[in-house]
């Protein structure tokens, strides 16, 4: 019986060469019992809710949601180990040096990325969860100095341009290349993707409940169940929000407390 301890390691990248590369690299340690993929941020998030992996390899640039955008909407404490795999420049790189978090250059090499799960593993088996925590911190921190949270979002239209507060927002929704901003009973569109707009929208006030709705909080007057651990929730408007079984736990530690 082999009881050896194993970890779930989860490779985040668009890029489907980059993916099989970093799986070929991994496949023969002996310490990973089950490699995951995600092709996208947002798939990230799910997979990182569903199947809890204990290391996450993640892309730093990616199209909508990009790898900071994940940590920020996961949460910095609800993160598994992350490495980061890069194709910044060394100048950008000593900034994720300087934070303590791990990451790989592209194109991999053999030794690095061995070196790079060893530590992964490291803190794993010696639980530097809080170092971890506080390095993607820092990161976070320089991260919103170059890109600073909306406060307003601009809507351009033919004859005028209007500026709509965010705290003004009930709930944004996807709609293919744009999003439906509800405020009150009005209905907005703007052109962008909701995954641009995640990681710039507040997370103490905004917070993801489906892969297509970001919600406000404080629009939330009361829940309604569903079906299947799912409900919905009814906003000050009326406007009626699903909130899915895989973006709960999110709902639920921004609140505190189970639902």
């Amino acid at each position: 019986m082999n009881d050896r301890q194993t970890y779930r390691v989860l490779v985040v990248d668009d890029e489907p060469p980059a993916r099989e590369r970093l799986r070929e690299l991994l496949d023969g340690d002996a310490d990973i019992g089950e490699i995951m993929e995600a092709a996208n941020g947002l798939d990230a998030v799910e997979a990182i809710l569903r199947d809890k992996p204990e290391v996450v390899f993640l892309d730093v640039q990616m199209p909508g949601l990009d790898g900071l955008g994940v940590i920020e909407t996961i949460g910095i404490e609800r993160m598994p180990i992350t490495v980061f795999v890069t194709a910044f420049d060394q100048h950008a790189v000593r900034a994720f040096e300087s934070a303590a978090i791990d990451y790989v250059l592209k194109p991999y090499g053999d030794e690095r990325m061995e070196a790079a799960f060893s530590r992964a593993k490291f803190r794993l088996e010696d639980r530097y969860v809080r170092e971890v925590g506080q390095s993607l911190l820092k990161l976070l921190g320089d991260h919103r100095v170059e890109k600073p949270l909306l406060d307003r979002i601009v809507i351009r239209e033919r004859d005028k341009t209007e500026l709509i507060r965010v705290e003004t927002i009930d709930c944004i929704e996807s709609a293919g290349v744009y999003v439906v901003l509800h405020v009150g009973k009005e209905r907005i569109i703007h052109r962008a993707a909701l995954g641009e707009l995640v990681g710039r929208l507040d997370p103490c006030r905004f917070v993801r409940v489906h892969r297509s709705t970001v919600v406000n909080i404080d629009s939330v007057l009361h829940l309604e169940p569903a079906s299947h651990g799912e409900f919905d929730l009814v906003l000050r408007s009326g406007h009626r929000v699903h909130v899915s079984r895989t973006f709960r736990p999110l709902l639920e530690a921004r609140i505190g407390q189970p639902l």
